[in-house]
């Protein structure tokens, strides 16, 4: 009740005032005739109190309790004082005013009748001081006054809730023209580091492998101030990257979440709780995202359609996944449509293998819960590295390449075969990059005995020139993947990731040699990862049912969350053991029918 009084505007502490002030002077005349009323006095003074404070009470809960217990209270008692006093039936005029300008949503079609035509009858039957006729138009003046005040009310709510809701509504657009401006420059930025960021550190890896190839002392100046310019542009590109990086970034879910909250209620007269439970963890920029989003919708839509004063937003850390509910206190429905918005909120979770779940009913409000699984942003763990080339500008290159990423260590650097045995056997490395053509023991030989020695070592042949046949001799060893050093970094970071994981990694420059020499049976691959009779692990097999649904590339590395040349290398090596050339031909191969 008391929050219900918080909410009154100006008109309703003036019904308040006037109904007081009657309900007085109605008490005190009611005791100066006490001595002609018909039963006890208490009767009467008790009938008048409630008379007062019964339709007042039920006027809070809702307008027809009101309407009714006004009728009959005060209407009852009107029509008893003047079967008493004639003259008294001028003390219904108020109550009139009342009855009528608390008629809401058409109760004016049932209340009206029963205030201008019935009771004014029986008043003229009782009081006989003035006819039915001039009782009736005397009234329906005050009843009409009283509706006019109604619809005056009604006028004043609206533009009210029109006001608050073009505040939010404008608050909601800067938000939503903030996000998308950070979701823009987080794209660009991606975009620049996959293209120029790549494109730079392939044309520094291009120019120092051109080094071996020029004798003069001019040839070497030329290359040493083309290396000099390349690197500074792109130490130029990280800046401008680490300048665009959103600061939205540094922030966590809970304080993104409470800086939306603060902003929200500037722009809003509605009361936001936001809440937690369990212990936070990182979560993906991309959880985060949608979460953020998820709330910024729901609060705006419980303003605008449920007409909320009220919002209790609960954040839940759970084990396996992440749990936002947002329940309002507005109006509800019992017929629940999905907009635009609540379609995209949907559509967003839905990318990460998530819900959004409505409930809504008339009286209680609307409860939105997004629910998205744990996808932590888990740190790579450390991927100890030995490089082995017999070019020295190659190694140096690689090593400068390598060191920017954070999960990476670089052990050594060997220069062949031998030597790289070598380090094996000092400190056994996680991933060897192995080059082919090496002077004295080369790659494929050496890659023999490692794996022969250190089966848990992972060798990655990474070579210049498209040398099929020693590809193929060095997969037969036991290799655990092929690689171009024309591969753009992030491919080659990926791909040593991989590598590391126990995938097998296969450039699809060489697929089509390959189909027709795999005989491979590598020592590395442990028995347990043999899914079928073709030998395809349990992610080759769930990449083959997605391309089997006609799924494209970069559509099945956003749902596995693969970059789009990862998937590209898994389909290369999911074609190769099944000895086909295309995807068709792979998929009625591997499950029997063509899709």
């Amino acid at each position: 009740m008391f929050n219900l009084v918080k909410q009154w505007f100006w008109y309703d502490w003036l019904v308040l005032l006037f109904r007081i002030c009657f309900s007085t002077s109605f008490m005190i005349t009611m005791c100066y005739l006490s001595e002609d009323f018909t039963i006890p006095f208490w009767i009467a003074f008790v009938w008048g109190v409630l008379s007062f404070s019964v339709p007042w009470f039920c006027l809070q809960l809702h307008y027809k309790y009101y309407l009714i217990a006004e009728i009959l209270l005060s209407g009852g008692l009107c029509l008893y004082l003047a079967a008493l006093f004639p003259e008294s039936y001028v003390t219904f005029l108020p109550i009139a005013f009342m009855i009528a300008s608390n008629s809401a949503q058409k109760s004016y079609r049932w209340s009206a009748p029963i205030t201008v035509i019935l009771i004014p009858i029986m008043l003229s039957r009782l009081s006989q001081q003035m006819d039915a006729v001039s009782m009736i138009l005397n009234i329906g003046l005050v009843y009409t006054l009283g509706f006019a005040f109604h619809l005056l009310v009604v006028n004043h709510k609206q533009s009210g809730i029109i006001k608050d809701q073009n505040a939010v509504l404008e608050q909601y657009i800067s938000q939503v023209e903030r996000m998308t401006l950070l979701e823009e420059r987080d794209r660009l930025s991606k975009d620049l580091h996959d293209t120029v960021g790549h494109s730079y550190t392939s044309i520094i890896m291009g120019l120092e492998t051109l080094r071996s190839e020029v004798d003069t002392p001019d040839g070497e100046q030329k290359i040493d101030t083309l290396l000099k310019l390349t690197r500074n542009g792109l130490d130029d590109v990280r800046r401008y990257l680490h300048h665009v990086g959103s600061s939205q970034d540094s922030l966590t879910l809970m304080q993104s979440l409470q800086k939306l909250v603060d902003d929200f209620q500037t722009f809003s007269k509605v009361k936001v709780r936001l809440r937690t439970f369990g212990e936070a963890y990182t979560i993906s920029k991309q959880a985060k995202m949608t979460l953020y989003r998820c709330l910024q919708e729901s609060i705006t839509n419980a303003v605008r359609h449920g007409q909320a004063s009220e919002i209790v937003i609960t954040l839940h850390y759970e084990e396996k996944l992440i749990r936002l509910e947002v329940q309002d206190n507005g109006l509800g429905t019992k017929d629940l449509k999905a907009g635009f918005g609540v379609n995209a909120m949907k559509e967003r979770a839905s990318n990460l293998q998530g819900q959004v779940y409505l409930y809504s009913k008339p009286g209680e409000g609307t409860l939105v819960t997004c629910s998205l699984p744990r996808l932590e942003e888990i740190q790579e763990e450390t991927v100890r590295l030995l490089l082995v080339d017999d070019q020295p500008y190659i190694r140096d290159s690689l090593r400068i390449i390598l060191e920017q990423e954070p999960d990476f260590e670089i052990l050594g650097l060997a220069e062949n075969g031998e030597q790289a045995i070598s380090f094996c056997e000092q400190d056994q490395p996680h991933v060897v990059l192995m080059d082919l053509n090496m002077p004295g023991m080369d790659g494929a030989e050496a890659t023999k005995l490692i794996k022969q020695k250190w089966p848990g070592v992972r060798v990655l042949i990474l070579t210049t020139f498209q040398e099929t046949d020693m590809a193929v001799e060095a997969l037969q060893n036991g290799a655990d993947g092929y690689l171009l050093k024309s591969t753009e970094p992030q491919e080659l970071f990926e791909g040593i990731r991989l590598v590391h994981r126990g995938v097998k990694m296969i450039t699809p420059d060489i697929t089509n040699v390959l189909i027709d020499h795999y005989e491979m049976h590598p020592s590395s691959e442990a028995p347990t990862e043999q899914s079928n009779e073709y030998g395809l692990t349990p992610r080759e097999l769930e990449i083959l049912e997605c391309l089997s649904k006609g799924m494209r590339y970069k559509s099945i590395a956003a749902k596995l969350y693969l970059s789009d040349g990862t998937v590209r290398n898994y389909a290369s090596t999911i074609y190769a053991k099944l000895g086909v050339r295309k995807r068709e031909e792979a998929v009625e191969k591997a499950f029997g029918t063509s899709e």
